[in-house]
């Protein structure tokens, strides 16, 4: 059985991308599950592809703030979305303390420095996102087993 995790990854710097994208490529080898992934590189993609599609889904999204058209990822519906799937990953502090105050938990701060230990972050904890997600269906479907049984 092949599991789909749906990402959609809000980011507009290529290298921090490529970083990103090469972890997960090793990640997705390593599990049961498969990766579709989105890739928004500008503010109007997301209201449009993203804010405005009734059929839009995602396990996990990764929100960066800056983008090049000069506005702002935190455009996202994260409400709709739901915090708890969102990771903000902004270089600057203050726009990471915003999605804080939309409810986000988990804040990887961008490090342009070194961008190798921000991505291994960055997919470290997706991958602890999405261990839980799959538990948490396993657990499910365990319990559902058990009473059509009973």
């Amino acid at each position: 059985m092949v599991l789909d995790k749906k990402l959609l990854i809000l980011e507009d710097d290529l290298l921090t991308l490529s970083k990103i994208l090469d972890r997960l490529a090793t990640l997705e080898q390593e599990q049961p599950y498969e990766f579709s992934t989105i890739v928004l590189s500008d503010y109007i993609q997301v209201e449009d592809y993203v804010n405005h599609n009734p059929k839009a889904q995602f396990d996990v999204i990764l929100l960066d703030r800056d983008c090049k058209l000069g506005g702002s990822f935190h455009i996202l519906d994260i409400e709709r979305f739901g915090a708890k799937k969102v990771i903000a990953i902004s270089s600057v502090p203050k726009w990471n303390e915003d999605a804080r105050k939309r409810g986000v938990k988990r804040v990887i701060e961008k490090d342009f420095l070194n961008l190798d230990e921000f991505a291994d972050n960055v997919v470290k904890e997706i991958e602890i996102m999405i261990r839980g997600s799959i538990l948490k269906n396993l657990k499910k479907f365990i319990k559902n087993s058990r009473n059509l049984t009973s």
